[in-house]
């Protein structure tokens, strides 16, 4: 089953264009949506999630079309939104047994068969008599998962899901997450660079409502490799490298900024030749000096 989006569109009431002409297609696997907060990723999760409307262009799953076929998308869809809420007085069990109602789990024992395998699934198990409001972060994105396995979707969709989340509860959610993707298309939205190159087979950097690229991370590194360079440079020469060369990112060591930059050859014999990652990609698509002539889409 592949996901196909072609010439998606979306303006709001207040003028802002959230999606440009977003072309892609997306097969079964871990696919990873990246770009920095306000790019339109959940515009895009929002409109294939049915919960807002495009201006123009297709979606398609399958042979649903997801625009206008909005109850077979949902049969069919797992959602864990950026925003989460629980009812903090509900046990695990409870809630997941309600929403499972909602889907169409009618049967008591089937559901109540699902509900057990679910929370076992995601490792709340031991937490299932647990009031929700009572759980940590991590804890709450695992029983978002667990809401979003109901009825075996055939897409899943996950936004920012371990913003804010600690080291060890990151880990036992992308564990979970990359499981999830053997068997069924699901679409991780994030600004954490990290968590797609640990997790997806394909990605696409989007920025302004746009797709500046689509690939997989290792051929998007390969891209750039030999390109990027590293510099340490007085705060007072911020600007002027800023304006002479196509400078990608910039941090601080010891007070003093160090600078990386995209070029075919050595800027100059001071810089220092760098091995690539995935974080020098998203940088020099999204805030490189060329970035608005690298959309590809």
């Amino acid at each position: 089953m592949q996901l196909i989006i072609q010439n998606l569109n979306k303006t709001y009431s207040n003028g802002v264009q959230a999606l440009k002409d977003i072309n892609l297609t997306i097969n079964q696997g871990m696919f990873g949506l990246l770009g920095p907060n306000g790019a339109g990723k959940s515009s895009l999760m929002r409109t294939i999630a049915t919960l807002q409307e495009a201006d123009s262009g297709s979606i398609q799953l399958g042979d649903i079309n997801v625009l206008t076929q909005k109850e077979e998308v949902r049969k069919t869809l797992g959602y864990l939104p950026q925003e989460f809420g629980v009812y903090p007085k509900v046990d695990a069990v409870t809630l997941l047994d309600h929403l499972a109602v909602l889907k169409g789990i009618v049967d008591k024992k089937e559901r109540k068969a699902v509900v057990e395998a679910l929370l076992h699934k995601t490792n709340l198990w031991a937490a299932k008599d647990k009031n929700l409001g009572g759980y940590s972060g991590g804890m709450k994105q695992r029983f978002g998962i667990a809401q979003a396995l109901l009825a075996n979707p055939k897409l899943i969709i996950v936004d920012e899901p371990t913003a804010g989340l600690d080291p060890a509860e990151r880990n036992r959610f992308l564990n979970l997450l990359s499981e999830l993707g053997e068997n069924t298309i699901v679409i991780l939205s994030t600004h954490i660079v990290e968590d797609v190159k640990e997790l997806c087979t394909d990605m696409a950097i989007i920025n302004k409502g746009q797709v500046l690229y689509k690939g997989s991370p290792l051929d998007a590194i390969a891209e750039v490799q030999g390109k990027v360079w590293s510099k340490r440079i007085a705060k007072a020469e911020l600007e002027d490298y800023r304006k002479n060369f196509n400078m990608i990112s910039e941090r601080l060591i010891a007070g003093r900024p160090e600078i990386t930059v995209l070029s075919d050859v050595q800027p100059d014999s001071t810089f220092e030749k760098m091995q690539a990652d995935l974080e020098d990609v998203y940088f020099s698509h999204v805030f490189g000096s060329n970035a608005t002539e690298k959309i590809v889409a």
